[in-house]
């Protein structure tokens, strides 16, 4: 049975993150200085692992984000592995609200409540929707700072070795083999995705996305077709009339003839 204050081990995936990651570990060293800190780099060449390795614990990998995950989770010690994107801002309620979670024996895992770090009523919208699904559905993405207990991952076999959508795979197998705690503590992504591409283009492309994947499609396609982002709509050129002008009209008294 899990202690009443288990071990836990924060694992962060990181590619080309130099502008924030420093702030980011050492926020969450300051934040929940009891945890271990994994961060597990896909190949940075803008030197991020540097930038990590005064604060945590840096293991180098192959790139693709469910191939990190399974990195950093295989050096782990801890009993609770928790997923944290290097762009999110965890609530410093989270740890204590994780541990009280799991005091529930039928609690697998679970994630907190999604906000973004830039106020819209789009943007609302989607954190609303994200978390009512979390809590009706069990389908948390990775934005949400999934956690896990340490047996339950291992005996689902881990993340996927996907390159995309492998956090919303893995959360439908926790939900299988348990329940989700969704926490009132909050996690608030970065918005900079949904600013480059308009943010409700962006959330139906997402919707796409995940339809796509629950139809079978490769998730190395849906990569590479999320990488390029949602296609943007080309305005429809004007085309000219060719009516003739009625008589007395500006193309008439310009001089325009009509045989």
């Amino acid at each position: 049975m899990i202690e009443t204050r288990p071990a836990v081990s924060i694992i962060v995936p990181t590619l080309n993150e130099a502008p924030r990651i420093a702030a980011s570990l050492a926020r969450l060293r300051r934040d929940f200085p009891d945890a271990e800190l994994i961060v597990a780099d896909g190949g940075s060449t803008d030197g991020t692992a540097d930038l990590a390795r005064p604060h945590a614990h840096v293991i180098d990998c192959e790139r693709g984000r469910g191939r990190q995950l399974r990195a950093g989770a295989a050096v782990a010690r801890g009993e609770v592995l928790w997923f944290i994107h290097a762009d999110t801002i965890v609530d410093p309620r989270a740890l204590g609200q994780i541990r009280a979670a799991l005091l529930e024996p039928a609690v697998a895992g679970g994630g907190l409540s999604l906000r973004f770090d830039r106020d819209t009523r789009a943007l609302r919208f989607l954190a609303w929707s994200s978390n009512h699904r979390a809590r009706r559905l069990g389908q948390i993405f990775g934005d949400q700072a999934m956690f896990v207990r340490r047996d339950v991952y291992a005996a689902l076999g881990g993340f996927p070795d996907y390159p995309l959508m492998e956090d919303f795979a893995f959360s439908r197998r926790i939900h299988r083999a348990g329940r989700l705690a969704v926490l009132t503590a909050t996690s608030t992504a970065s918005a900079r995705r949904f600013e480059a591409h308009g943010t409700w283009r962006m959330i139906a492309f997402m919707q796409v996305i995940k339809v796509l994947y629950l139809a079978g499609v490769d998730p190395a396609r849906l990569a590479a077709l999320y990488r390029a982002g949602p296609p943007r709509l080309r305005p429809r050129a004007r085309t000219r009339s060719r009516t003739a002008p009625m008589p007395g009209s500006p193309g008439a008294r310009e001089g325009v003839s009509v045989d």
